[in-house]
């Protein structure tokens, strides 16, 4: 891999390797790049997806190589870690400099407004101890809505000139020290809002790592979406209150009203058309955003206070002004010409939404990403159904070609080209594991496939005699958080080992409690099918419900796959399959994390062994020793049991 990766930054040619647990892939990147960016005096990017990857990087594998290749690099190389202004504490906010701004839900509630106080006066009191003022770092955490009171996006910013603690603020510390580094390391969330941004915000880089690459479109589709909410209109007008004549804060204060009895009416789902409603009010939304943008002004001289106060009302006015044109722009082109996907939201705890969201990032990243550097894309989960493609489609890249380097000529990278179409090559490494000794994939081909009522008493049946055969020992990755509930109910009054359900507690303690003890269950949803790093006797069962297909009624993944069936293709195997394919993969890879364990991949939905599309889903997962029959798991399992117990 290491090899690959150093053609990759020769040649210029992109590369996607899979490299799973335990092949040391962070380090087979990492040496090419800090090579590289010695040697040329250059900056190399490696964005990740997780914190936990981010702070191995920066906590371990970078200065451990730091100190093993200074000698062979004539110098120590350095590093930094680099993430977005709303991440770290902004100290203009913590001195009194913004006006406070309490939120809808705690304005008429005085326990929800003592419990925010709480945690900004705690917040206040870490700003004056932390070093680098990066959320990531407070344990335990805080709200959103705390974090809120005390931090501003980049367009919120005053600016570190014109702020009066602009010297010490974290973020402009963070972004010199990124500028001056070899290495720096960030996230995906950021890596996008650079590539969407006509203003960079990562330093100057011609190679990019992408670690953890199979969420890299999930992460830029979530950084390209636009939200209205009518608590996100009325903010806004209100923070212009403070900075323009009232009648005309008012006007949106109005349309807030508007969008929220709108919202408050309309059904749930994607909108293949615009009710005239909302149109109406989206339009109101847009001229009474613009009224007050036009009153803000350009940037004058004014005390900190008002200068403050007049930013954060121009950045949110603004937001809401051109989310509400995207929103109107949206249906102009006919159906199947259209680029971004609108849909009402209505989730538990959280006020009704309508939302914008690109059809696809594919043509975004191919010009931003792959158009402007080479990239290595790297993850334990990217050849699906047995080859790179389906991910490679989603990324914006065409058939796999390698690259041509033009004769007589001392660079290796390849000429440019009229076709544009950019070169690159896929590389599976393996994995250190030997699955088929090691593992089980058991496919429960004898239950009924799975209904949309709960689980049914079938499956409950079956997966309490394989969490009793384990002796506990179990993740259960679950569909949907209500069948984890009711997994864990029923489960609780079955058995005598405990079973642990998300959502109890915060979800590293439970890890941390599971762990801890090997006679326990642990049953979740998303969060667990790629978070969780569990080796030894604790883990030795992974039993997933369902094939974790997306709903039939989410927006995004609806429109896309209809649009894929309008160009002739197969909308469910390309964007339904995909993503469960994806699940699936990362699922079964929380089994085996150390080349001691051993145990079971048990999936009850009998489809992935009886659907036409089941051969696609079992070519992504490891390949591990297949079964059908109960009767052989649960026997290996009480062996395994049995020796865990006697070790």
């Amino acid at each position: 891999m290491a090899e690959a990766v150093q053609n990759s930054i020769r040649s210029g040619e992109h590369l996607a390797v899979q490299a799973g647990t335990g092949t040391g892939k962070s380090l087979a990147y990492l040496v090419p790049a800090i090579r590289h960016a010695v040697a040329d005096n250059t900056t190399v990017v490696i964005s990740t997806a997780t914190i936990a990857l981010q702070r191995q990087l920066v906590d371990r594998d970078l200065p451990l190589l730091a100190t093993a290749l200074a000698g062979e690099l004539g110098r120590r190389p350095t590093f930094a870690i680099l993430k977005g202004r709303r991440n770290y504490v902004c100290l203009n906010r913590i001195h009194g400099n913004a006006p406070e701004e309490p939120e809808d839900g705690t304005l008429f509630d005085p326990f929800a407004a003592s419990a925010l106080e709480r945690q900004v006066t705690r917040l206040r009191e870490w700003a004056q101890e932390t070093e680098t003022g990066d959320r990531d770092e407070l344990v335990p955490g805080v709200t959103d809505q705390a974090w809120r009171q005390v931090s501003v996006t980049a367009k919120e910013c005053l600016g570190a000139h014109r702020c009066p603690v602009g010297a010490d603020c974290f973020a402009e510390h963070a972004r010199a020290d990124a500028g001056r580094a070899d290495v720096v390391v960030t996230n995906h969330a950021l890596l996008a809002i650079d590539a969407l941004d006509d203003r960079p915000v990562l330093p100057e880089h011609d190679v990019v790592v992408v670690d953890e690459a199979h969420d890299l479109v999930d992460r830029v589709t979530s950084a390209a979406t636009g939200e209205l909410t009518a608590s996100g209109v009325r903010l806004a007008a209100r923070r212009c209150g403070r900075a323009v004549d009232q009648e005309t804060a008012d006007r949106l204060d109005e349309a807030s009203e508007g969008l929220e009895l709108v919202l408050a009416d309309a059904p749930a789902g994607r909108l293949d058309a615009m009710p005239e409603a909302l149109q109406t009010t989206l339009r109101v939304i847009r001229d009474a955003a613009s009224a007050c943008v036009t009153a803000l002004g350009p940037e004058r001289k004014e005390d900190v206070e008002g200068g403050t106060a007049r930013k954060l009302a121009l950045a949110l006015t603004e937001e809401v002004h051109d989310t509400a044109i995207r929103l109107l722009d949206a249906f102009d082109d006919p159906k199947g010409q259209r680029r971004d996907v609108v849909w009402i939201a209505s989730e538990p705890n959280r006020p009704p939404a309508v939302r914008v969201a690109p059809l696809g990032v594919g043509g975004l990243l191919r010009e931003r990403l792959f158009g402007q550097r080479t990239s290595v894309l790297t993850s334990a989960t990217l050849a699906l159904g047995g080859s790179f493609d389906a991910l490679a489609r989603q990324w914006g890249l065409p058939p796999e070609r390698s690259a041509e380097a033009a004769e007589g000529v001392a660079t290796a990278k390849e000429p440019p080209s009229d076709d544009g179409d950019p070169a690159w090559s896929g590389l599976d490494v393996g994995s250190p594991f030997q699955h088929g000794s090691s593992g089980i994939l058991y496919i429960a081909r004898h239950l009924p496939p799975p209904g949309t009522s709960g689980l049914q008493d079938s499956y409950v049946e079956e997966l309490a005699g394989l969490v009793e055969a384990a002796g506990g020992r179990t993740l259960g990755l679950f569909s949907s958080m209500r069948a984890a509930r009711e997994a864990s109910e029923q489960l609780r009054e079955r058995l005598d080992t405990p079973v642990l359900c998300q959502g109890e507690d915060s979800t590293s303690l439970l890890v941390s409690q599971f762990a801890e003890d090997p006679e326990t269950s642990l049953f979740g949803t998303l969060s667990l099918w790629q978070g969780v790093d569990v080796p030894g006797n604790s883990l030795q069962l992974v039993v997933m419900d369902r094939i974790p297909f997306p709903r039939p009624d989410d927006p995004l993944m609806s429109a896309r796959a209809k649009a894929v069936q309008e160009r002739g293709g197969n909308g469910f195997i390309t964007v339904s399959g995909t993503h469960a394919a994806l699940l699936l993969a990362q699922g079964a890879g929380r089994l085996l994390r150390s080349m001691h364990d051993r145990g079971v991949i048990a999936v009850l939905d009998s489809r992935l062994a009886t659907a036409r599309y089941g051969g696609f889903l079992r070519a992504s997962l490891p390949p591990f020793w297949q079964t059908y029959d109960p009767d052989v798991v649960r026997g290996a399992l009480r062996r395994l049991d049995g020796a865990a117990r006697s070790a």
